[in-house]
């Protein structure tokens, strides 16, 4: 159809609270990526949202896509970070103000009736989550591996080259 919007392939979903310590790593990822994709004319190629948590609502921002990056913090996540293929689980969605990623795909399959794109899940490590805190240095250092890695998965084509990356 003639001017139809047609979405980036490639979605990034950064979930996080700025104001929580290291629960601000992707957000902060999200600003240095945003301005990466502006420098170098990204904008018709990658997509980028930010909330300070997942809903079922996301599950639509997930359509017409090639590939969704979530970015997120974990306490408990081995540094610098984790790079997974996610899949939904397969279970009913418990309807809550707030998702893991999985859950978003699942509601995807319910709602659309068919499989969701390729999804990973950047998963960067921290270790302080205070009210009122500012980023850890700990958080700091695996900020920056954290954007590397997702500066190569920007750059790959497709999702089978993430999951070459991964390897």
């Amino acid at each position: 159809m003639p001017g139809a919007m047609t979405r980036p392939p490639c979605l990034v979903i950064a979930v996080g609270n700025p104001s929580r310590g290291d629960d601000a790593l992707a957000p902060a990822l999200l600003q240095r990526l945003r301005e990466w994709v502006s420098h170098n004319g990204h904008e018709q190629r990658i997509e980028l949202l930010e909330d300070f948590q997942l809903q079922v609502e996301h599950a639509a921002d997930l359509q017409e896509r090639e590939r969704v990056l979530f970015l997120d913090a974990g306490m408990n996540t081995p540094p610098p970070y984790t790079l997974d293929r996610i899949q939904p689980h397969g279970g009913h969605t418990l309807l809550s103000h707030s998702l893991p990623p999985e859950d978003v795909l699942t509601t995807y399959v319910q709602v659309f009736q068919r499989q969701p794109p390729p999804s990973f899940l950047l998963c960067i490590s921290g270790v302080a989550f205070e009210l009122g805190a500012s980023l850890s240095r700990h958080a700091a250092q695996n900020l920056e591996s954290a954007y590397a890695i997702v500066i190569q998965l920007m750059l790959a084509a497709d999702a089978a080259a993430w999951e070459a990356i991964m390897s």
